[in-house]
């Protein structure tokens, strides 16, 4: 999302005057018990929500209704519906974006800051992302309730990480379906809570669809067109919204910038209406779909879709959207409706799931009647809060280096810190922050170890000056150990800003080799969201270790010295493929296609085979040896597995796994299981297809622990180009974690192959499957 262009906005002359383009901070709660809106049905808690939105929608003139279109809706002053700014961020806590203000100090100026998604990600533990979710979902009811905050919250960005220079991609859990969706399973339960009828906050799944480019080669996200064809639609970048829709019954979903296959997001019915709404059964009467901050505008003004306001303002309405961030529709539905491109019922519609939402959400009930509106500031940064968010910078770092034990550091004595992160804070939050209680810096965390510590930046983020090597090289030479804090930033990848290169920026990879030179054992500490090409780095002799840590925000600081002096051990795995920094000469990012072509390598780990490091990767401080239950998990009927009316969520069978830490250090380990097969389906097969992972908590040395993987039909389909989803029968292998160290096992699907799903196909097409 952006920010609007008031330039354009000025140069309106508008039917309906829209409301001015600064924050609008909350109001209160509407008032039930007096005043004109008590008169109203809205007030009844004796109605259901849809016909109490109604009784609302109906009192409103056709000004009010387009009026409260806009994300800063106006309310009415007549009926006394307060103002409500819908726009309100909650991506890995609650965030200082527009519906949210905090205070300058005091009470409500500050929540929990967990780390960025990507770290969550790496995690790869589902408890732990609903127990997330669930904290940041009680501090935005704490925030709401004191009038600080809306109760919808425009989370989680569910689009697959494909393409490693995606400024957004660090928002997201990673580049794999099935663990996107597992994610987004988790987290959305997390933030709505188990109650359709009465959420705790209402979430949002975006950006629907096909959306993972911020600007490249002269090409913007505002006016990109995604050409995707129906295999991959079905097999990769639909598959986490299905569940959104489907499975975790997502209160709202945003429809994005891009176009697909020709027509523009949040003008295109078919997938909205036709996909969304019809196909995934998502149509429960609370259920409404934003378009993204000046998307409805970019219908006309970059894509050209539409020729004026009025009638992108329309194409929006029609498809679907229910609610504009922006101006266009409370602008232009004024002159659309008196033109005859709406009709009136369709706005009604709209207006109608906006207000049955807030019903759902208690908006309209007294306090004393809702447990949820007692939430307060003592429910905001508990320990438990700063406990989970330690627990995740912790469980998400990588360690993807650690020649001759370099790691763990060796107690007390004296550390050069060195680089562009060690006295930084904000940064380590990634975006869609707010602000956090406190953020130790890495020199404070050092320093609270007990270490003696000399620092010199060395460089900066993005520099070429080596003005700074001398004072890195010197206090290097004086230390027992060396680490280097560096990598990339907001200032590198971000909305609107995606990567050129996806090498080490700057000079600081020159700096590390240089200090490498010096002779004393050094680690390397990389932040970011994207991967860094780290060849040189891994193939160097003299760096003996390099930890991977993203965004670790509010606890990043003492997560990276409890990983670092092994009073936590390493266990987190990479959720996206580390690619050579070659790869951006090789392929486009506009191009959509996942399987390889004559201009395309492949993208992930499923169809990308010359990875620096693959999806998964991650190592110990101990040592792991892995057994199969069993040699042979034997067959399986593909009709059977596939009965029901959601066989998507069908599961094949439990694999069972004997892990033994054979080494010397108690540790958490990550079981990722995938399975490939060579004559299940049609050529080209993906390399391998993640199926199911499992965190086992602190096995200790000498222990044997069974870890049980469930696999579920979902990831072992395979896409069509009529939009079909199969099980196709044939002999799989199993194969756990990345490399070839442990041994396999397998099973076989008999019987003929079952279409478990159908996505209707547009009108306009799709683009052709390799």
């Amino acid at each position: 999302m952006i920010g609007l262009n008031p330039r354009n906005i000025l140069s309106l002359t508008p039917l309906i005057l829209p409301l001015p383009l600064q924050t609008l901070a909350q109001s209160n709660y509407p008032d039930c018990t007096t005043g004109p809106l008590s008169q109203l049905p809205i007030c009844d808690t004796s109605l259901d929500a849809e016909t109490r939105a109604k009784s609302l929608v109906n009192a409103l003139t056709l000004v009010e209704k387009i009026n409260n279109t806009g994300h800063e809706a106006a309310g009415s002053t007549r009926l006394g519906l307060p103002a409500y700014n819908w726009w309100n961020e909650a991506l890995h806590g609650v965030a200082e974006k527009h519906g949210v203000n905090f205070e300058e100090d005091g009470e409500f100026s500050y929540a929990t800051s967990f780390p960025a998604p990507i770290v969550l990600g790496a995690a790869f533990n589902d408890d732990l992302v609903r127990t997330v979710a669930e904290i940041i979902s009680t501090e935005a009811r704490a925030f709401s309730n004191s009038d600080h905050a809306g109760l919808d919250y425009w989370t989680p960005n569910i689009n697959p990480f494909k393409d490693p220079r995606w400024g957004r991609g660090q928002e997201t859990p990673g580049e794999d379906p099935l663990h996107c969706s597992r994610y987004v399973n988790e987290f959305v339960g997390g933030l709505q809570g188990d109650d359709p009828e009465n959420p705790k906050v209402v979430a949002t799944c975006k950006h629907l669809a096909a959306y993972d480019l911020e600007g490249w080669g002269g090409v913007s996200r505002f006016e990109f067109d995604a050409q995707v064809s129906a295999v991959d639609l079905v097999e990769y970048y639909l598959p986490p919204f299905r569940t959104c829709a489907v499975d975790a019954k997502v209160g709202a979903f945003m429809c994005s910038y891009n176009a697909l296959n020709g027509v523009p997001a949040c003008a295109d019915r078919y997938l909205l209406q036709t996909v969304l709404r019809e196909h995934y059964g998502w149509e429960a009467p609370g259920h409404w779909v934003t378009g993204d901050c000046g998307a409805v505008e970019r219908i006309q003004t970059y894509h050209h879709y539409a020729d004026s306001g009025p009638e992108a303002a329309a194409a929006a309405l029609n498809a679907g959207v229910d609610l504009d961030c922006g101006s266009w529709l409370p602008t232009y539905l004024g002159e659309a409706q008196s033109q005859g491109l709406i009709e009136n019922r369709t706005l009604d519609t709209a207006l109608t799931r906006l207000y049955t939402s807030l019903v759902q959400l208690g908006y309209f009930d007294p306090a004393d009647d809702q447990p949820l509106r007692s939430i307060g500031w003592e429910d905001v940064s508990t320990s438990e809060a700063e406990d989970t968010a330690l627990a995740v910078a912790t469980q998400g770092t990588v360690l993807l280096k650690n020649s001759d034990r370099t790691l763990p550091l060796k107690a007390n004595g004296t550390l050069a810190l060195i680089g562009p992160y060690i006295n930084l804070t904000t940064e380590l939050q990634s975006n869609y922050a707010g602000p956090a209680k406190n953020i130790p810096t890495m020199i404070e965390a050092a320093k609270q170890r007990g270490y003696t510590v000399l620092t010199a930046q060395g460089t900066e983020m993005n520099s070429t000056s080596e003005d700074g090597f001398e004072d890195a090289l010197n206090i290097a030479a004086e230390a027992d150990a060396v680490i280097f804090f560096g990598g990339i930033d907001n200032s590198i990848e971000e909305e609107s800003l995606d990567r050129i290169s996806i090498d080490w920026p700057g000079n600081q990879q020159d700096l590390i080799l240089q200090l490498a030179e010096v002779g004393k054992p050094l680690t390397v500490v990389q932040f970011g969201g994207g991967q860094v090409d780290d060849s040189q780095l891994l193939s160097a002799d003299n760096v003996g270790a390099i930890v991977w840590v993203g965004y670790p925000s509010q606890a990043g600081g003492i997560a990276v010295f409890d990983i670092l002096t092994g009073k936590a051990a390493p266990a987190g795995r990479l959720p996206i493929t580390q690619y050579p920094k070659e790869y951006v000469d090789e392929v486009p990012m506009t191009d959509m296609n996942l399987r390889p072509g004559t201009d395309n390598p492949g993208r992930t780990y499923r169809w990308y085979e010359d990875a620096v490091l693959p999806f998964g990767f991650g190592l110990h401080y101990t040592d792991f040896n892995i057994s199969w239950a069993k040699k042979d998990f034997g067959s399986y009927d593909a009709a059977s597995l596939t009965k029901g009316e959601n066989p998507h969520l069908n599961v094949v069978d439990t694999f069972s796994l004997a892990v033994t830490n054979t080494g010397g250090t108690a540790s958490d380990y990550v079981a990722l299981v995938f399975a490939s097969s060579t004559d299940a389906g049609p050529q080209p097969a993906p390399i391998k297809t993640l199926v199911g992972y499992t965190r086992a908590s602190q096995i200790k040395p000498g222990e044997t622990r069974k870890v049980d993987v469930e696999v579920t039909v979902a990831p072992l389909t395979r896409g069509r180009s009529d939009g079909g989803i199969v099980l196709y029968p044939g002999e799989y292998t199993l194969l756990v974690d990345v490399d070839e160290q442990y041994p396999t096992s397998g099973f076989s699907i008999k019987g003929q192959p079952q279409v478990i799903e159908r996505l209707p196909l547009s009108t306009n097409g799709t683009a052709e499957a390799r």
